[in-house]
């Protein structure tokens, strides 16, 4: 491949979940996903159907076998549902990227819609936590599974707080990080890698949904890198920790944030 991705067999029959795949980070993990060989795609998207299309159909230039499923991770019924129908489409789970979130409108904490806040609560930190125990439940040695690894995709606000912009986001990710620890340690005799990915300032549409104008420009020159990053940067980071050059790591938390 000319981006430096190169096809491994060691993953055609691999089964990769990719919840919040049609946009942004996970769109970038499931198209370098299908271009490193893995076999069976499942992208979850919550509205924009035509968008997960979209890259279904990329992934699937590329060689995979792709699965759409619609699906609010926030709702327990469709993240079983989305978990049976990768079952019964692609058989056993060995691969989930944990991405599915929000960051609600952005403003001081003291303003902000207690409803909106409980919204990014429910996806941010329930709902990763129960598609998290869909896939061990699927992996665990001790049930039957094969082992696999999980990447949940943190966030530098969890280190840096958000202030006056979305604390209740920041501390969703604090969660995040704490929960890739504890379950990375109780996972790993059952052959399952947990760790996470926490991006930085990256360019993605979450910036516009935050309801910030002009958000990612204003902040860029800041980062000691002195750019915003891109969702490609950080799919490539998540690609390394669900390969077996990870196979060492379980229970990190790895920074892509140019520095910030």
């Amino acid at each position: 491949m000319t981006d430096g991705t190169f096809k491994d067999d060691a993953f055609k029959d691999s089964v990769l979940v990719v919840t919040g795949g049609s946009r942004g980070i996970g769109a970038a993990c499931v198209r370098r996903a299908a271009a490193a060989g893995y076999g069976r795609i499942v992208i979850n998207y919550t509205r924009d159907k035509a968008a997960a299309d979209q890259v279904a159909a990329e992934a699937g230039a590329l060689g995979a076998q792709v699965l759409v499923v619609q699906g609010d991770m926030a709702v327990e019924a469709d993240i079983a549902r989305l978990f049976a129908e990768t079952d019964a489409r692609f058989g056993p789970l060995t691969h989930l990227v944990n991405n599915a979130g929000i960051t609600g409108l952005a403003g001081p904490f003291a303003d902000a819609d207690p409803a909106e806040m409980a919204r990014v609560i429910d996806l941010n930190v329930t709902g990763a936590i129960r598609v998290a125990q869909q896939a061990v439940r699927r992996m665990a040695k001790s049930r039957g599974g094969a082992g696999g690894a999980i990447v949940n995709i943190s966030s530098m606000a969890a280190a840096l707080g958000s202030p006056g912009e979305y604390v209740w986001y920041a501390a969703s990710k604090g969660a995040i990080d704490s929960f890739t620890l504890g379950l990375g340690r109780e996972v790993a005799r059952d052959g399952i890698r947990v760790n996470a990915v926490a991006p930085g300032l990256i360019a993605t549409d979450i910036h516009d949904a935050s309801g910030v104008a002009g958000r990612l420009e204003r902040l860029a020159p800041t980062v000691p890198a002195g750019r915003a990053g891109t969702a490609e940067e950080v799919a490539q980071a998540v690609l390394f920790l669900l390969s077996e050059a990870a196979s060492y790591t379980a229970g990190a938390v790895l920074k892509v944030s140019g520095g910030r």
